[in-house]
């Protein structure tokens, strides 16, 4: 079922037993870019035309920049305790698929990673953007009350999961909510949720104290919302390029266009062709169908060569040029450096320039890492909520360490080179240089550098 259409019948539930209208943060309109957003990442956008407007998918080349990027130098854990422990193993396993994740939060505007509990101890569940449901916040922006849905397709019949979560009186509550229905239009008739066997070890509802957020993390996209500006849901990392990349993929089509039809081509008179009864058709020279076209030369020879090739000069030069503006454009409603998409022979042209369109990406690139962090604090909070609920490890505090690193920045090759430079003037410490060179402390940077010898020293008298 499309994710709007889920809107409106999740609103459509909601309103029903509610005695005043609920005002539902994410709006039809929201829900119409998210559905876009998705469509241009797993590129079938709206304005691709069959064997006349392709895709260059730039949408995920962006999201997946922007996530590699932000966890780079990545480096994390959690100590502290037998419960720290505990919550590390499962945090780590979610530290190593963020990556792909991370990319898709990027391309759809927000992810939610929502612990759960299973025989084994505590997983973690990534939930896209086009598959939750926000229905209201408080005045810090923070999510007070969600609804997430999943669709299970037996035969006929289409089995749909209600999950909310509500912060309500200082009191966290969850409820499950099933129903069952024949199509699409709707969500049928509400079940006990215990009937369907892969939810039936789910509780109906829960009520929970202690607990000052919703037992998730909730990553968006550091970005004003430029579809709806009362909306807190986050945007795409190219919500506001949509038209650039549309232009773009034009460009590029015109490009590929510009060399089909350029293709050189020999135009041979009917007559030099051998007719094959058997297909039905002329048999070109060698096989060569791609090659020759055939005419019929209605003036003869006299007029029309029996050879005539066809080899214009094709206008690649142009069509680059106009193509690489607009990649220049996407990257900079992106937050991208310019020679990311474009052509990097072809960008900046002086340090100051580099530097500034490097900057850019580098202060975006910090902004997600700020809002991802939140998202895992507020993850790991909900891990060590979980493993209070269901006794898993002894309580313990833990400590989380978050390091990401600057390097998109620096041009280390340039800077080591410089301190090189000033190690051996005796402008810095030569251990200082040894110390950035291979990422050790001081003292080990001491230790490796070679012995002095004070054999041949001159004495003074």
């Amino acid at each position: 079922m499309k994710f709007k259409r889920l809107l409106t019948l999740i609103t459509e539930v909601l309103n029903k037993e509610s005695d005043t209208k609920i005002d539902i943060s994410l709006t039809s309109q929201m829900a119409s870019v998210i559905e876009l957003w998705s469509r241009m990442y797993e590129n079938h956008p709206p304005w691709l035309v069959k064997d006349k407007v392709h895709t260059m998918g730039l949408p995920s080349a962006v999201a997946g920049e922007l996530s590699r990027l932000t966890l780079l130098e990545f480096e994390t854990g959690i100590t502290g305790s037998v419960r720290a422990d505990m919550i590390n193993e499962s945090y780590h396993r979610v530290i190593h698929n963020l990556r792909t994740m991370l990319e898709y939060g990027c391309a759809k505007g927000g992810l939610i990673l929502k612990p759960y509990v299973t025989q084994t101890g505590i997983s973690v569940e990534f939930i896209q953007a086009d598959a939750f449901f926000p229905i209201d916040f408080d005045s810090s922006n923070r999510m007070t009350k969600c609804v997430f849905a999943s669709q299970i397709r037996k035969g006929n019949k289409i089995y749909t999961k209600l999950e909310m979560h509500e912060m309500s009186g200082g009191f966290l509550k969850i409820s499950n909510r099933a129903f069952v229905s024949t199509n699409d239009f709707s969500l049928g008739s509400e079940i006990s949720v215990a009937s369907v066997p892969e939810w039936s070890e789910l509780s109906a509802a829960a009520s929970f104290s202690g607990v000052d957020r919703l037992p998730f993390g909730y990553l968006k996209m550091p970005l004003a919302n430029n579809t709806d500006s009362t909306s807190p849901i986050g945007v795409s990392a190219y919500s506001k390029a949509v038209d650039q990349i549309r232009v773009a993929d034009k460009r590029y089509s015109q490009i590929d266009w510009e060399f089909d039809s350029k293709e050189t081509a020999v135009h041979i008179a009917e007559s030099l062709l051998k007719y094959d009864p058997t297909r039905d058709k002329m048999v070109y020279p060698g096989g060569k169908e791609r090659l020759y076209r055939e005419l019929e030369y209605a003036s003869g020879a006299t007029e029309k060569p029996l050879l005539d090739v066809f080899s214009p000069d094709i206008r690649d030069i142009s069509y680059y040029n106009g193509l690489n503006h607009q990649l220049r454009l996407v990257e900079f409603n992106c937050g991208l450096a310019y020679g990311t998409l474009s052509d990097p022979n072809n960008t900046d042209k002086t340090a100051e320039e580099i530097r500034s369109s490097k900057q850019r990406s580098f202060d975006f690139t910090k902004e997600i890492q700020k809002n991802l962090q939140i998202a895992l604090e507020d993850m790991i909070y909900a891990m060590d909520f979980y493993a209070s609920i269901y006794n898993l490890a002894p309580y313990g505090n833990y400590d989380v360490t978050f390091n990401w690193g600057d390097s998109i920045l620096a041009d280390k090759e340039k800077e080591l080179l410089s301190m090189q430079q000033d190690a051996s003037l005796g402008f810095i410490r030569k251990e200082l240089y040894i110390a950035k060179k291979y990422g050790v402390s001081e003292e080990e940077a001491l230790k490796m550098m070679p012995a002095v010898d004070t054999r041949f020293q001159i004495q003074e008298e």
